[in-house]
C-alpha cells in the first residue's frame, strides 16, 4: 500500500512539474507500481497474504470468545 501511495504522490509531483520530480525520468516515478506488483505476486505466491488473514480472524474470534465469556460471568478468577 505504501508503494502504491509514494507512486501515486510521484505522478501528481511530476504532472504538476514540481521539482526535483519534475526532472526525473519517467522509469524512476513509475517504479514505485512496479514494485507494488513484485510485493503482491510473492506475498501471494508465498502465502504471506493468507497468513496474515487467518492471524486476524484468529484474534477477532478471541476477542468475540472472550466478550462472550465476560458476559456470561465465565472470566476466570485466580484463587488465593
Amino acid at each position: 500500500m505504501y508503494l502504491l501511495m509514494i507512486g501515486v504522490l510521484g505522478l501528481v509531483l511530476k504532472y504538476l512539474q514540481t521539482e526535483p520530480v519534475a526532472g526525473w525520468s519517467w522509469w524512476l516515478v513509475l517504479s514505485p507500481f512496479a514494485l507494488a506488483a513484485v510485493w503482491w505476486a510473492w506475498a501471494d505466491a508465498s502465502g504471506y497474504t493468507k497468513r496474515k488473514e487467518i492471524e486476524k480472524m484468529d484474534y477477532r474470534k478471541k476477542k468475540r470468545i472472550d466478550r462472550q465469556r465476560t458476559a456470561l460471568g465465565l472470566t476466570s478468577k485466580k484463587r488465593l
